[in-house]
């Protein structure tokens, strides 16, 4: 259970003006700094956290919300932080329990750690699936992808959040809006004028994320991974969902390995909204 010190402290919505400290966080534990993630996450989601009496966060998390702005669909949680001096002291549970409360009636969603998920299960999150991360230096093939990749436009935004809101199930114009300026590129799969597939990536401690990946099929998906692998010399990371098992083996033999599962957990529904068969990876874990 929390002292009662840390029982009393407030939580609070965070802000823009929260990053430093919310970088800070994820030093603390540990984690890359992350500081372009951060500020993608508090300014197209809604960030909670404890100030800490003697500076910086005592926690933190941020919720992304899908859906109409006033009454949405689904929320995505994610970046869910407590520091190493308040670890282990029930702050974390306190502020779950907040966003569950707070979020009402709105179904939830996360990726969930082996560490973490004994958390959420307690609070009443269940196992609905899970995700690999993959990392490594992508090894092309030898044979060029069938499907054809250019690199997004303006003009391709409206397409893009059509398809967008058809696999997800809900609309993420707020998130998919900010793609551009947050990915290094982000390229599209196209077939006979109709865009199938859209894909970015963007860099983080070390390594390129690949992330969303939304496409057709599987052979679409490879594609739009070979054409933004092509433009990097860095690592790449990515997290595929266990049920796409074509593309998990086809990334692993073109030189990624599989580091990590994470379990993806849900509260107030059963299944996740839309279609899962061409969601192939999020932008990122934290956001869905």
């Amino acid at each position: 259970m929390p002292t009662p010190a840390l029982a009393t402290l407030p939580i609070r919505r965070l802000t823009i003006r929260d990053l430093a400290a919310c970088a800070d966080l994820s030093e603390d534990r540990g984690w890359p700094r992350e500081e372009h993630k951060w500020g993608f996450l508090l300014t197209a989601g809604k960030g909670y956290g404890i100030d800490d009496p003697g500076g910086g966060l005592v926690c933190a998390c941020v919720v992304t919300e899908y859906g109409p702005w006033d009454r949405p669909s689904l929320g995505a949680v994610g970046m869910v932080l407590v520091s190493e001096r308040h670890a282990r002291q029930g702050v974390g549970r306190r502020l779950m329990r907040h966003v569950v409360t707070t979020m009402s009636t709105t179904p939830l969603t996360l990726y969930a750690t082996p560490d973490g998920r004994p958390l959420y299960e307690e609070i009443g999150f269940k196992v609905t699936g899970g995700a690999h991360t993959v990392r490594g230096h992508f090894t092309p093939g030898e044979t060029r992808p069938r499907v054809a990749t250019r690199p997004a436009t303006g003009e391709d935004l409206p397409a893009i959040l059509r398809l967008d809101e058809e696999v997800f199930g809900a609309d993420r114009t707020h998130v998919v809006t900010r793609l551009p300026a947050f990915t290094d590129r982000l390229r599209v799969a196209e077939e006979g004028g109709r865009i199938i597939g859209y894909a970015g990536s963007w860099p983080t401690d070390g390594v390129q994320v690949v992330g969303p990946l939304i496409a057709r099929d599987t052979e679409t998906a490879k594609a739009l991974v070979s054409s933004l692998a092509a433009g990097t010399d860095r690592p790449l990371r990515t997290d595929i969902d266990v049920r796409h098992e074509e593309l998990l083996a086809w990334a692993v033999e073109h030189g990624l390995t599989a580091t990590a599962l994470h379990s993806v957990m849900t509260y107030g529904t059963g299944e996740l909204p839309g279609d899962w068969s061409r969601r192939f990876a999020p932008v990122t874990v934290a956001a869905s």
